[in-house]
């Protein structure tokens, strides 16, 4: 709008004027150093102008909220001019903002709408930023305050920009005018910085052609629910433009309500006629249809709502039509379908919406055979626009839409259906069984034919009653590859193609129609099974929510009710996974102990998952059954501890230091064959549920399972590729040059080769401390364990090497060596009392730390088998002479070793 050179003067107030060029567009007022730069240092919205005004010779005063800026012009026209301008174009906005009562009365629309915000380092500046990404940019500001103010450092467009990760903790944002080195707090925070400015990347990309035709009509350029500034989705059944987050909740109403499409992806759906639908639909809040947006207790939504507030008001509003205008004929069928009848052969679109919204049938008889429908009237008049509107609304049933979601797709595809069944259906069906059909995915309803040349389907399937789908293995069928669709009425259809990307892709399609936008990033994932389950979490057990879960591999990616982003569970590193009986109005349900590592509050929590069907929850029990099991002979596809380590060799390595150290000849003497290969076919079926309990289970059994895993792994523990390598290593005569190429050599191994091989030498360290008791030394144990990962003799060597060398090839603290050392003291006195008769079985001596974990809050307290969690507080509690008051409540909790899981013991629960 103006651009020139003007006079700053700094914030501190000072006589000294800076020269700055100074740009206002209708959004902001923004001065940078040069008239070539691309990037301002400092904006200030128009919208935050609360007045201009002169100040003396040749200067103007901005004047915001909180803020004065101070500005000389080189001549006093020139000032008025700048003064002019700026009153002008902020009294336009001022105008605009009275207009829209909904808008939020933050005058930031970053603020409000930021997909990401934080503190970020940046290379250049001495103190943290706060940055926001919004939309298709990148705000910077010097702090939170100027955040909610508004008033920024500059934006970065992100059409042009492009985010590569650095380092652990930094990334760039590289534009062709200058590369922005931002550093986050943790990796994980980086991530999400990256990934939200790829978002933007890809936002700022898409094709704005449709928006900025759309936002010409004045009521369009704001969000039809909850006043957020160019909005780029809309429902092209209701005739509503709406902002990125009201799209979300209206996609969570279902197609059969709103038909959600956004303004600068979906291109194909946004013909003429569309486009000029949107554009007559002149009235705010939607049209006249749906009226103003009244709103609930508690008034609309604001930009800055959360999505409960959005969905309650959506829900009013479209669900249950709480505030539209209801039309003279409401209430009375036969005449509301006589005078649709009679708009559509009209240009009165606004008419047509409001017969419609307010319960005129889309298919209603019209008493013309030439033109039975309403559609086949406006066509036969010639009005485009009418028939544009109902062909959007034509699937309506009971007076509700049926959307789609993506372009439609179609093609011929082998099919079957069961009805409603007990149990999953076991027969295998041939290519025989099933029948070929041409099929269509369009509007929210994937229909099968007879034939390509059909009008009228076979069977339809509603996108919004599927509950999950099921990618299978190939041939699983008789056919190259198949899927299975599950829908809400306990039905299961089966289809096949032979070409598996044909597959893929519209398993892809189907998927996209029914999964909620906040987990579409499940979408990415190569799965074999995805759909809605609900889920107990975390210390809220009270209500299950609903999620959205995905099955890929041995990892369930998990996207929750509130959005909150999950690391995937690998399901092989469960502490425990077990089915648990149905209740009321259940299928049944997980438990799944274990989170590994995340930001989320579920981290090392439990999580309960529930089905409300028994046909589809039956096959994802199934699946997550198969994929937390082992399912080969390598060591990365065993069941995993949390640090990387086969569930199979921590049970056997844990057995036999509680109970076999000082077996004498322990892994030199053989086991029971039968009970070696019974127990170890029940450790690789499933680990997770074997308990090695002394008197049931003999040591020299357990020790001979642990080597015979070890000789069937089929890469071996050093892996083939770099074997060889580790037995050249033991020719190396100078002992230093040996542990460097070791420590080498074990920094190539995959990470649970790695983790594997060190807990092994770790053991046999041990092992061979007791020696004098168990007679095996490191020699023999070389020659029992080296031929465990090849012929050569030289194996042995290494096995040698490296446990004679555990300390410094592993790199094992004097901390760790410690604490290896009083749990071994500590097993074997407890051996020692418990075979003197002199304590009773199942003491433990426990630390126990009063409400935090420092040195002068810890007790050791002696814990007998029966002691409970109740009887262990108030013991703890008398020891520190903690006197109870009325209304004071104890607990008593379990923490795993590492504090990345804890759970609060029922006070009549015993402690061990």
């Amino acid at each position: 709008i103006k651009a020139g050179w003007l006079d700053k003067n700094p914030p501190q107030g000072s006589y000294i004027y800076q020269k700055r060029w100074v740009k206002l567009d209708a959004d902001y007022l923004r001065y940078f150093d040069t008239e070539k730069d691309a990037y301002s240092k400092r904006f200030i919205p128009v919208s935050s102008i609360s007045r201009v005004a002169s100040v003396g010779d040749q200067k103007f005063e901005v004047i915001t909220n909180n803020r004065h800026f101070v500005f000389r012009a080189e001549s006093d026209a020139d000032r008025n001019e700048w003064i002019r301008t700026l009153q002008q174009i902020a009294e336009e906005r001022k105008n605009k903002a009275l207009e829209r009562t909904l808008m939020s009365p933050t005058t930031n629309g970053a603020a409000n709408l930021a997909d990401k915000s934080g503190f970020l380092e940046l290379r250049g500046f001495k103190h943290k930023l706060f940055v926001a990404v919004v939309g298709d940019k990148v705000f910077l500001y010097k702090n939170v305050e100027d955040y909610r103010l508004g008033i920024g450092i500059t934006y970065i467009e992100m059409n042009v920009g492009n985010v590569k990760e650095v380092d652990r903790r930094g990334f760039d944002l590289t534009t062709p005018y200058r590369i922005f080195s931002f550093s986050a707090d943790s990796d994980q925070e980086k991530e999400e910085w990256v990934e939200a400015m790829q978002q933007s990347i890809a936002e700022a990309l898409s094709n704005s052609e449709v928006a900025e035709r759309i936002w010409v009509v004045e009521s369009n350029r704001f969000c039809a629910d909850c006043g957020s500034p160019k909005p780029d989705w809309a429902s092209i059944n209701l005739c509503v433009v709406i902002c990125k987050r009201c799209a979300g909740e209206h996609r969570g109403l279902g197609p059969g309500i709103t038909k959600v499409r956004s303004l600068k992806m979906d291109r194909k759906v946004w013909t003429e006629e569309l486009i000029e639908v949107l554009a007559q639909t002149k009235s705010p809040f939607g049209g006249r249809s749906w009226g103003p947006p009244a709103g609930p207790p508690g008034g609309p939504p604001a930009p800055a709502s959360g999505s409960q507030d959005r969905r309650r008001f959506l829900i009013a509003k479209y669900r249950e039509g709480k505030y539209r205008r209801y039309h003279p004929l409401f209430g009375n069928q036969e005449e509301l379908n006589r005078a649709l009848c009679a708009a559509v052969t009209t240009s009165d679109l606004a008419e047509t919406q409001a017969l419609l919204f307010c319960g005129a049938a889309v298919t209603c008889a019209t008493g013309d055979p030439q033109c039975p429908t309403p559609l086949a009237l406006a066509e036969k008049s010639g009005q485009r626009l009418q028939m544009e509107f109902l062909l959007h609304n034509k699937t309506s049933v009971g007076g509700h839409t049926v959307g789609a979601a993506g372009p439609p797709r179609l093609g011929w595809w082998a099919t079957s259906g069961w009805p409603e069944h007990a149990g999953l259906p076991s027969t295998i069906l041939c290519c025989a069984e099933f029948s070929r059909r041409w099929c269509t995915l369009q509007d929210g309803v994937l229909s099968y034919y007879e034939n390509d040349r059909n009008a009228v389907p076979n069977g339809e399937i509603k996108v919004e009653e599927i509950v999950c789908l099921v990618n299978n293995p190939p041939h699983a069928h008789g056919i190259e590859s198949t899927f299975e669709v599950y829908i809400e009425s306990e039905r299961l259809y089966l289809f096949g193609l032979e070409s598996p990307d044909s597959a893929r892709e519209w398993l892809k399609s189907i998927a996209k129609s029914f999964i909620h936008p906040r987990a579409e990033e499940l979408l990415a994932l190569d799965f074999e099974r995805i759909g809605r389950l609900h889920y107990k979490g975390g210390l809220n057990l009270e209500r299950a929510k609903e999620g959205w879960f995905a099955l890929a591999g041995s990892a369930l990616h998990v996207c929750f009710q509130d959005g909150e982003r999950q690391e995937p569970l690998q399901l092989r590193k469960l502490q425990e996974l077990c089915a648990l009986p149905g209740g009321p109005g259940h299928a049944g349900g997980f438990g799944g102990g274990g989170w590994p590592p995340a930001e989320a509050g579920l981290a090392g929590r439990t999580l309960y998952i529930q089905g409300e069907r028994k046909l589809d929850f039956l096959g994802w029990v199934h699946a997550i059954q198969k994929a937390a099991g082992s399912s080969g002979d390598t060591l990365s596809e065993q069941q995993l501890t949390e640090s990387d380590v086969p569930l199979l060799v921590d049970r056997c390595i844990d057995y036999i230091t509680q109970c076999g150290l000082t077996s004498e000849g322990i892994y030199r003497k053989s086991g029971q064959n039968s009970k070696t290969t019974s127990l170890l076919e029940m450790l690789r079926r499933d680990a997770r549920s074997v308990r090695l309990k002394e008197g049931e289970h003999q040591v020299d059994d357990v020790a001979n399972t642990l080597k015979r895993f070890f000789r069937d792994l089929g890469d071996g523990l050093f892996t083939g590729r770099w074997g060889q390598d580790w037995l050249r290593a033991t020719a190396l005569e100078n002992e230093e040059a040996k542990i460097s190429e070791y420590r080498r050599l074990l920094g190539t191994l995959p990470t649970v080769n790695r983790a594997t091989l060190k807990a092994l030498i770790n053991h046999l360290f041990r092992v061979q401390r007791f020696s004098g008791e168990n007679q095996m030394n490191t020699h023999n144990l070389a020659i029992v364990f080296g031929p465990t990962d090849g012929k050569d003799y030289k194996a042995g060597r290494v096995v040698e090497d490296l446990i004679s060398h555990y300390v410094k090839i592993f790199n094992v603290n004097d901390q760790e060596m410690k604490k290896q050392q009083d749990e071994i003291m500590a097993i074997m006195k407890m051996r020692e009392a418990a075979s003197s008769g002199t304590q009773q079985a199942g003491d433990f001596i426990c630390t126990v730390y009063l409400e935090e974990k420092k040195t002068e809050a810890e007790q050791h307290v002696k814990i007998p088998a029966t002691m409970t969690a109740e009887e262990l507080t108030f013991e703890i509690l008398d020891r520190r002479k903690i006197v109870m008051k009325e209304k004071d409540y104890w607990s008593c909790f379990e923490v795993n070793e590492r504090e990345e899981a804890e759970r609060p013991l029922h006070y009549s629960e015993k402690v061990l």
